[in-house]
């Protein structure tokens, strides 16, 4: 783990912005003037994807994905000028938040400004062309970091944005060498003191498929050691799996446990229901009840919270990295707004910050956890098969105020009774 990651990161939240299909402008100025509900939400942290020009060469659909980057020291036309990019980012900063950007330092777009004036920093098949170490990613061609060169201006543009911004959340950060994130992290921290590191790790199949190929790897331990958070992708295939029905609650309960100790003790995962690369919550899970006892789920576990913009209303259509695709916000039916944020004035707890955390499976209906601090307890249950009953639990009896909506909860003789919604409770 990061020597210097805090711990009050796991009270944080975090909303994730994809600025072409946030609005129908596509704009910088659009999302500014958006910021105070984006804000109500409880978010502290704001991470935009790609801010950065697209390349045209083998560009998938009509805009080409925002992954497939040409220049990384500039910003993309269609959102606005730099300048507006300062604007918002100034703005964030006037509502109490901070903001990270994307880096996607694995690969370009074939016809990037790096592909053109240092061929020579890229990864060449036999034929010496450029090519990509991962098939399907037709629209990009890697980079290759044995390139010292290469390392220095990649650090030197983060030092760059360091200067706009509080952070960044690292694309594939598990295929680029570790080396380079620790000195990438230890340089940008005289920029920019504290600045965030988020990496999306990589699930578990991939990294041992990589590992197969003689291709770089790093593991969430690894991971660790330069980064503040990581994706929660270690313990995500085996949550879909339970929405199928091809694991239990039990197993699901079994890997995030396996958390506590394989981790250090300030690590922080991101916790996310949904991102730009996984179907919307509201589609995996389109019986409202339930997905409002996995969000509340996901709030009340060790780590950082994510939210992708549209969710707090959701919506079920995973917009289109490739083509202008707005999120539908204006039609939108359902409105969670005001539970995400009763959930994120809960999170704000100090048990939240620093606990030991561990979640059982009832009857593979509910999950049960429970953090616990040197002050305080926390106990969540959660219906997440949408269930009613008595459910045991491992807490003094007494009579509490659910947090989530403020009705009274008894606990008697180590059970409490569960009528389908999510129950907080906390005691001093």
């Amino acid at each position: 783990m990061a020597e210097n990651t805090v711990k009050n990161y796991r009270n944080m939240v975090m909303y994730q912005v994809f600025v072409r299909n946030f609005s129908d402008s596509g704009s910088f100025s659009a999302v500014r003037d958006r910021l105070e509900e984006i804000r109500e939400l409880g978010t502290d942290i704001i991470w935009f994807m790609p801010i950065h020009p697209i390349g045209e060469q083998k560009r998938k659909g009509s805009l080409g994905s925002p992954y497939a980057i040409s220049d990384y020291r500039a910003v993309n036309p269609e959102f606005g000028t730099l300048r507006d990019f300062r604007e918002l980012v100034d703005a964030i900063h006037e509502h109490g938040m901070k903001c990270i950007i994307d880096v996607v330092y694995n690969h370009t777009s074939p016809d990037s400004v790096l592909s053109k004036l240092h061929p020579g920093w890229f990864y060449h098949r036999e034929d010496g062309s450029f090519g990509n170490r991962v098939g399907d990613w037709s629209d990009i061609v890697d980079l290759d970091y044995d390139s010292r060169e290469l390392r220095r201006y990649q650090i030197d543009t983060l030092k760059m944005w360091a200067t706009i911004v509080d952070g960044f959340r690292c694309d594939v950060a598990p295929l680029i060498p570790l080396d380079f994130w620790m000195q990438a992290r230890r340089e940008v921290e005289a920029v920019r003191p504290g600045c965030l590191w988020l990496s999306e790790s990589i699930e578990p199949e991939f990294i041992t498929y990589m590992r197969g190929r003689g291709l770089t790897a790093l593991s969430d331990g690894e991971i660790y050691r330069a980064f503040d958070l990581c994706y929660d992708y270690d313990v995500y295939g085996i949550w879909r799996d339970c929405l199928s029905g091809k694991a239990s609650l039990a197993e699901y309960c079994d890997a995030v446990n396996r958390q506590e100790y394989i981790y250090p003790d300030n690590f922080v995962k991101l916790r996310f229901l949904e991102n730009h690369d996984q179907p919307r919550a509201a589609f995996l899970i389109p019986d409202d009840k339930a997905r409002r006892n996995w969000t509340a789920f996901t709030y009340f576990q060790k780590g950082m919270v994510l939210i992708y913009a549209g969710q707090e209303y959701g919506i079920d259509h995973l917009p289109s990295l490739f083509d202008k695709d707005p999120v539908p916000f204006a039609s939108a039916v359902k409105d969670e707004r005001a539970f995400l944020k009763r959930l994120a004035d809960i999170k704000r707890h100090e048990v939240f910050t620093d606990s030991v955390y561990r979640v059982e499976a009832v009857d593979n209906s509910w999950l049960v956890a429970k953090h616990t601090s040197k002050t305080s307890q926390a106990l969540g249950v959660f219906a997440v098969k949408d269930s009613t009953g008595w459910v045991p639990v491992d807490f003094e009896d007494g009579v509490y105020t659910n947090l989530i909506d403020g009705t009274q909860v008894n606990v008697f003789r180590g059970g409490i009774q569960s009528f389908g919604e999510s129950i907080i409770i906390i005691k001093q």
